[in-house]
């Protein structure tokens, strides 16, 4: 077969196993685990993926030791509990050609006591970087018992069926703490000279392999942060990789970006270039002699990936949240469909997002991830009955709806009031820095055609226009509209904020639709905390407005914190000169500026402005399902039509339903 990305999909020999290709569905926290057991929602999780055509999937860290555990999905540790669970998930990967590794982690200084309920062992002490509490410096005894932890844990994979295990060593964790003179400031045999410090290690390897033999996979996963300058330097790790490679003490290599000193690059959101983690591969991989290298960090596409082993930056690329959203991205690359891959917008809302709550992952665009056991994966069952499905309203839930309707064999036809698809998330596509979104949405007009639905565009659709006739299956989703009473929570009592009827207040669609006149100095009363103010904010700044945010929350950016890219938000709004005013609220807009109230103090200030933005909670807009006669029996409402939510719920709502028609 004539592959679309020949590098991509070239095999290669990681050590007893050959890959069948090097695309590898990376490690992350799914956090999915039921008391501590992999069950159904990670056997359907990780099945799909390697249905999908993932030629390596490196199941979510293991925590070695009870200190170590995370999150209350991690896996219960030291148990031999969880054997048979992940003895049927590496079977059914297996059966696929996949090849299985399970991550084994502990963070050291930056644990969680909340779950772990125990102090945090580290080389010399330090402060978490996690939350505010000193670590506990390790005995030799501890020590070695935490080297032995790692060995028992590699041989408890074994018995579930994996090839091998990958060591995390990225992000500051314990192994990399040791290596780190910032870390590891011990002077007896784990501190000082280079090989005091890598001492444990390889300590773990020496005796993993050992333990599992030589048909056993020893991965070793790092990262390179460029933002702390106390982590370790690009020539550090080059030695130290140098070092365990010489010694054949690992088969492969993982270099990722970022770490606990900065943690808004870990998983890197579309703030951030492509192939973030590429060149820091590459920079490692001229000092390997025998070990492969895996690049990831904002590989986001096949594309990316191609380039990266083409260019010999890498032998094999993790993408993640790419298979996230498409969990068959593998096969539609080697297939020449890389028009079908449904792209990931690298948003972190409902992946990273979800983790950060302690919530298992899921995705924004693939709201079948994390239920492919209840959804049956990323695939579609014809329907039994064919119907004739009438979806009103272009947006996210409305094109979802239509698109898994088309899927299942129903005949579809998508009216849309406006001249284009998508709604509102046409208009966040607009915002800087987020055309990855467009992306999106250019991916279901392609999806739409090729299914045969009939998208009618500037079609404004009324209950006189539908025929009981003509449809089984009515789908009303037409979504929300600014409500104009620039309501503040902070406020209950005022209805109306005073002076919003004026014709120089304009909503944030206003604007991302270039509705809006604006004078040069303009007020955003930002209500939510996420990207419908930040991203306009950025958006009028960029083009030259004098901006002034006003938010309730305590910073800007509140909502999206746990996407980690709020800082990196901040710190472009502020070089753009966009001016702050948190935990405040407006009293009034006079015409030319507005009252602004300081909750903490109560003290009140006028700000001049010449025109006002309202980033506030819309209203449902739906003027068609009480207007249709009582025989269109099978309406179904959908989306922000019937409450004003995210894009999320819009897309989870739509494929659910799509599957129910």
């Amino acid at each position: 077969m004539t592959h679309t990305f020949p590098h991509l999909f070239s095999p290669l020999s990681l050590r007893h196993k050959t890959l069948k290709n090097r695309l590898v569905f990376g490690a992350h926290t799914a956090n999915m685990s039921v008391d501590g057991l992999p069950l159904d929602r990670h056997y359907g999780y990780y099945l799909e993926r390697a249905i999908g055509g993932a030629a390596m999937i490196v199941v979510e860290p293991m925590p070695v030791h009870g200190s170590a555990v995370l999150t209350r999905g991690n896996f219960r540790h030291a148990s031999d509990d969880v054997v048979p669970h992940f003895r049927r998930i590496t079977d059914a990967c297996h059966e696929h050609d996949v090849v299985m590794i399970q991550q084994l982690y502990h963070v050291g200084q930056h644990g969680d006591w909340d779950n772990s309920f125990s102090a945090y062992p580290s080389p010399s002490g330090l402060p978490s970087f996690h939350d505010a509490m000193g670590s506990h410096a390790m005995t030799e005894a501890e020590i070695e018992t935490m080297i032995d932890a790692f060995v028992q844990a590699a041989q408890r994979c074994q018995a579930c069926g994996f090839d091998g295990i990958e060591l995390f060593a990225a992000y500051n964790a314990l192994i990399d703490q040791f290596w780190t003179p910032f870390n590891n400031r011990r002077d007896d045999r784990w501190g000082g000279s280079l090989e005091n410090r890598l001492r444990f290690s390889s300590g773990i390897m020496q005796r993993i392999r050992k333990a599992c033999g030589n048909d056993f996979i020893v991965g070793l996963a790092v990262s390179i942060e460029d933002e702390a300058d106390v982590a370790l330097s690009v020539e550090a790790l080059s030695e130290i990789i140098a070092w365990h490679d010489e010694r054949q003490l690992m088969d492969y290599v993982t270099c990722g970006f970022g770490s606990y000193f900065s943690s808004g690059t870990i998983i890197p959101t579309f703030v951030w270039p492509d192939k973030l983690g590429a060149p820091y591969a590459e920079e490692l991989k001229k000092v390997l002699q025998h070990a492969r290298m895996q690049a990831e960090a904002h590989i986001r596409t096949p594309e990316n990936a191609d380039y990266v082993i083409a260019s010999g930056q890498a032998d094999m690329v993790s993408i993640v949240r790419g298979q996230i959203a498409d969990p068959h991205l593998g096969n539609k690359a080697r297939d020449g469909r890389p028009e079908d891959i449904r792209p990931c917008i690298s948003c972190n809302q409902m992946c990273n997002g979800r983790r950060s709550r302690d919530y298992w992952v899921s995705c924004l665009i693939n709201p079948s991830a994390g239920r492919e056991f209840e959804f049956g994966g990323d695939r579609f069952k014809p329907s039994p009955q064919p119907k004739r499905v009438l979806v009103v309203g272009g947006g996210p839930a409305g094109m979802e709806t239509a698109r898994v309707a088309a899927e299942r064999g129903h005949r579809v036809t998508l009216a849309e009031a406006a001249p284009d698809l998508g709604g509102q998330y046409r208009l966040a596509g607009q915002q800087p820095r987020r055309q990855q979104i467009l992306d999106h949405i250019a991916w279901y007009e392609t999806q739409l055609a090729k299914l045969q639905v009939e998208v009618r565009l500037n079609t404004y659709t009324d209950a006189a226009d539908i025929s009981p006739d003509d449809h089984d299956e009515i789908v009303v989703a037409t979504g929300s509209l600014p409500s104009g009473s620039g309501f503040q929570r902070a406020l209950p009592g005022q209805d109306m904020l005073p002076g919003a009827h004026q014709a120089n207040v304009f909503s944030v669609e206003d604007v991302m639709s270039r509705a809006a006149r604006l004078g040069d100095r303009v007020i955003l009363l930002d209500e939510d905390g996420n990207w419908r103010g930040a991203g306009t904010a950025w958006y009028l700044a960029e083009r030259g407005h004098k901006v002034i945010l006003v938010t309730q929350h305590s910073k800007v950016g509140a909502d999206i914190a746990r996407t980690n890219v709020d800082y990196r938000l901040r710190v472009t709004l502020r070089r753009l000169g966009v001016a702050f005013h948190t935990e405040a609220g407006l009293l009034d807009w006079r015409g030319d500026g507005a009252t602004v109230l300081d909750f903490l103090s109560g003290e009140q200030s006028f700000v001049a402005a010449d025109s006002l933005v309202l980033a506030t909670t819309n209203e449902p807009f739906d003027d068609l399902s009480d207007a249709l006669p009582a025989e269109h029996a099978n309406v179904h409402r959908l989306g922000d039509c019937v409450a004003a939510r995210t894009a999320y719920v819009a897309f989870f709502e739509g494929r659910k339903l799509g599957l129910a028609l």
